[in-house]
Order: structure tokens, then sequence, then C-alpha cells
């Protein structure tokens, strides 16, 4: 018996229950239209909100950073790795965030590892919604602090949860502003006021909300008001922003106190001059015009109704992510298979993602979209679903 007949095993149970995921290769820049293994497809599955990932602005900009930095930071940002387009790009976000300071990462991934088991330990305790991002369950596990999951989206339940844990030296809530899965928003004033009674200190990841909710795209906690309210902000800059990278944003005491104690900011090279520049560019974007951000939630409202109208279940979503819930795994398979051959690129995301029996196809608006592209995308969608008995 060889050591490693367990990965067989299990790659071929994925295979039999339809939840190997099968990785396509993109040959060529995001956009509305994108070449997939040699086939053009209308893109309805990646995280390119805005369109800016092929923006000329943004790639002028990272032209311009590699003749001034080159190609690679070769440090970390303690050592060697700070460069001036660093700074500049986190006095940005903080400007746009509304905060006082913010420091930035490699990726909303590490931008999670660092913050939470610099902030939490153990006899402490984390409070975390149950739908959370997989960023925040491995920071959280990391931290070694007790871990305390609460039902998704709901404060009652984690009133009650927090009310028992009057010992904790240190209370932590953490939850997405915009659930990457269900396309729902965190009930923030809420959790906020909760956190306030308590003592607790709030955490929202808003990756999904960065470019899309509050005014020109600055989030969620902008989408509730409730600035100064929130103590961390984590996001990242690969979705609406079109780039690479993460951040956090708040008080300067907080940042400085990262920049000593995440450990994905002292032990892993800075991001590198052309990303930076290209962040920076999409901010400045978005400080000035919300012209991106309105076409996105202009096709957002036209997608959904007509999906909508076609029979199809989305869920609970207010956002820009549109969950076409299938049920069944390999029929949701089936189906984003049937998309491809159609022209439409649309994943199917299957457990342990979601739920075992609501697997689904997953669509990300972008304001790259026209209305001629989804009216079409949905004749194929309802075609499909009859086909499939999901309509």
């Amino acid at each position: 018996m060889d050591k490693l007949d367990f990965i067989t095993e299990e790659l071929n149970r994925l295979k039999e229950t339809g939840l190997l995921i099968h990785i396509r290769t993109i040959e060529g820049p995001q956009g509305a239209w994108i070449m997939v293994e040699g086939k053009r497809v209308l893109n309805l599955c990646s995280n390119n909100y805005l369109g800016f990932a092929n923006n000329p602005r943004l790639k002028l900009a990272s032209q311009k950073a590699i003749e001034t930095y080159g190609v690679g930071p070769a440090a970390v940002r303690t050592i060697a790795g700070t460069t001036l387009l660093h700074k500049q790009l986190e006095q940005k976000l903080a400007l746009f965030k509304g905060v006082e300071c913010a420091l930035s990462f490699q990726s909303g991934f590490c931008a999670n590892l660092a913050v939470i088991p610099a902030i939490v330990g153990e006899g402490d305790v984390v409070l975390s919604d149950e739908l959370n991002h997989a960023s925040i369950i491995d920071g959280c596990r990391l931290s070694r602090a007790k871990i305390i999951r609460y039902k998704h989206g709901d404060p009652q339940d984690l009133r009650v949860k927090i009310f028992n844990e009057k010992s904790a030296m240190r209370k932590l809530i953490i939850t997405d502003g915009v659930f990457s899965m269900e396309g729902d928003i965190a009930p923030l004033p809420e959790i906020v006021g909760i956190a306030e009674a308590f003592g607790a200190i709030t955490m929202v990841d808003d990756a999904h909300g960065e470019g899309v909710l509050g005014r020109g795209g600055r989030g969620v906690v902008d989408h509730f008001g409730l600035h100064g309210k929130v103590d961390i902000e984590t996001g990242t800059m690969s979705k609406a922003l079109g780039v690479v990278g993460g951040y956090v944003a708040g008080k300067k005491k907080i940042t400085d106190y990262l920049s000593q104690k995440g450990r994905p900011f002292l032990f892993s090279s800075a991001v590198a001059s052309a990303d930076v520049a290209a962040c920076i560019e999409a901010v400045n974007i978005l400080s000035t015009s919300d012209v991106f951000v309105k076409q996105l939630w202009d096709n957002t409202a036209f997608f959904q109704q007509k999906m909508k109208h076609a029979g199809f279940d989305l869920g609970y979503t207010r956002t820009p992510i549109t969950p076409v819930i299938i049920g069944d795994a390999k029929t949701a398979k089936d189906f984003s298979q049937k998309l491809f051959q159609e022209g439409i690129f649309a994943q199917a995301i299957g457990y342990p993602t979601v739920p075992m029996d609501k697997a689904r196809i997953r669509v990300m608006l972008s304001s790259a979209h026209n209305q001629d592209d989804l009216t079409w995308a949905v004749e194929c969608f309802e075609k499909i679903g009859k086909s499939l008995s999901v309509v």
C-alpha cells in the first residue's frame, strides 16, 4: 500500500460526488468577454466588479512604476521593502475610507491572518459569523483564542452568546461585510450596538463591499454611516479595485501595532511596485467618480430582475453577487458545463464552500457588462434551467 493512497482516494471521491474543481485557464485580460481555453466566453464569475482589471489608467500606472522601481521589492516591508508608493497608497486608502490610517498587505487573506492573532490570543474570545470567509476562520484558529460561531446574520444569537463570555479578557466580534457566497449584507448597526454594550472590539472584512457599497464604493461602514464605530476594517484590492493586495484600516494605533505584530507584514515580501501603483490609480478613480459603481448597480438590478422573472432562486442577495441556487452538486456542475458550451463562463460552487444541498452557479456582475450581454445570458440560463428541470 502506498502511503499517499489517501490522496488518490479523496480525489476519486470528489470526482464521484461532483465536487472536484475544474480549474480553467484564462488566456488574456479580464473583461466582460474573455478567452478561456481557446473559447471566447461571457465572463460571469470574476470579481472584477468595476472592470478595473484591464483599465488603461491602471495599466499605465503599473508601467511607469516598473520603470521607476523595478519589478520586485526584494525585501519585507520592515527591512527594505517599503517604497514611497506603499506610503502613498496607505494615505489615499485612509482618506477614501475616512479613517486615521491604513496599512497595506499582500492580500486580503494575509490582512486577516495578520490582524486576528495580533489582537486576540489565549484567554480571549472571538465571536464569528458562521458564514465568514475562510481567511477569518484560519486567522481565528491561529490566534488560539476561544472561537464561538453565531448564527448567520443573527444579532440576537450574537447577543446571547457574548453575554455568556464574562470571563474573557478581550472579546472580538468579526463579520464579513458582504458574504461572498450569499450576497447578503451583515447587520452591522446591530453588531456595533452589541459590541458597545459588551465592550467588544469590532472587525469587518469588507472584501466584497469595497468599490460596491457606500458613497462611490467606500464600503459597508460608509453604507451604514458607521464611521468611527467600527474598530478594524480589512479588505482586498483584488476584487473591485482590479489588482491584488489587502489592507487594514482604522485608528493609527492599530496600524502602528500591526506593523510590529502582524506576521504576514513582518515575514512576507512587500507587494510589487506595479501592483501598488495600479491600486493607487484605482483609488484615485473611485475618489473622483462614481460612474463605474452606478453602472455596476444598474447591471445588477437589470440581471437579477430578469433571472427572478425566469423562475430562478437567487437566495437573499442584496449585492451584485448573484447565487443561482441549484441544490444538487452534480446538477450544478452539469449546468456550468452547459453554460460554457453556450459561451458563458460561470462556475459551479458546491460543498464545502456552501452547504451540501445548496450548490449554485455564482454569477458575479460587473460594470463592464452591457444589457445586451446580460439579456442573452438570462436566455441561456433559462434554456438550460428548463432542460435540467431547475426551473
